[in-house]
């Protein structure tokens, strides 16, 4: 008797590879996919997916070959896609990782191991700064509910990419957290593009979100660290309760 095979579609309904009753009860738990009322064994993801035209390559703006540009990031998964499609955009990226929202500080330090596992893989020079929790904390006391806390949170990281980049004298920067559906990309970009003018510099947009999917192939297949939730201790305790429903819910 075959496995049950699930139906994927993305945000859109465009119909994607399928997948097996396990990899979509996984989806399902962790909020990643919904079940789509009406249509029998199929599951929607809340992002689009952009498929590769035959030549694998997309449109993108113009970009003179060479042109530096930092990107900060937020995790080595999330980098797989950025970092080639910057560089086939013609830039010269530069990595920068600095999480101070990442707790415990083993966990930071786990993420940075595999950002910097990434780095050697793609030959990207990556520095790193401090880790400073305490900042994060100072960042967004009083208020600690999303999305103010999400919007700080950014803030204070592309803040910190923002200096520097013109430490370094490269005048635009980016960050690998535009791919994540997770993630407010509203946000990111209008944050990016205030810090960006306050240091006379400019931020690079472009949806990454496409490569949401790519990301997690390749990460596996680098066999790259893949956490469970965002990073702050906020997002860990929201995890935690999401699970217990879960299970209350497959008790009930």
């Amino acid at each position: 008797m075959s496995e049950r095979r699930y139906r994927v579609i993305d945000a859109r309904g465009i119909e994607l590879a399928p997948c097996d009753a396990a990899r979509a009860a996984k989806l399902l738990a962790s909020g990643r996919a919904s079940l789509v009322e009406g249509q029998e064994a199929t599951i929607r993801l809340p992002y689009e997916v952009e498929l590769l035209a035959p030549s694998g390559r997309r449109a993108g703006p113009e970009v003179a070959p060479g042109t530096p540009l930092l990107l900060h990031i937020c995790c080595g998964p999330c980098a797989t896609y950025p970092v080639p499609r910057l560089r086939e955009l013609g830039f010269d990226v530069v990595g920068w990782w600095y999480n101070p929202n990442i707790q415990p500080e083993e966990e930071h330090g786990r993420r940075e191991e595999s950002a910097r596992a990434l780095a050697a893989r793609e030959r990207l020079p990556l520095a790193a700064g401090p880790y400073e929790p305490q900042a994060y904390e100072e960042a967004v006391r009083g208020h600690e509910a999303r999305p103010e806390r999400c919007r700080r949170c950014y803030r204070l990281r592309l803040e910190a990419a923002a200096r520097e980049a013109q430490r370094r004298g490269i005048n635009m920067f980016t960050t690998t957290l535009l791919i994540s559906p997770y993630q407010d990309q509203a946000a990111l970009r209008q944050i990016g593009d205030e810090v960006a003018a306050a240091h006379g510099l400019e931020f690079f947009f472009e949806n990454l979100r496409r490569g949401w999917a790519e990301r997690g192939r390749l990460a596996r297949a680098y066999g790259l660290y893949l956490q469970q939730y965002c990073g702050c201790r906020f997002s860990l305790a929201e995890r935690e309760r999401a699970q217990r429903r879960v299970v209350v819910g497959q008790e009930g």
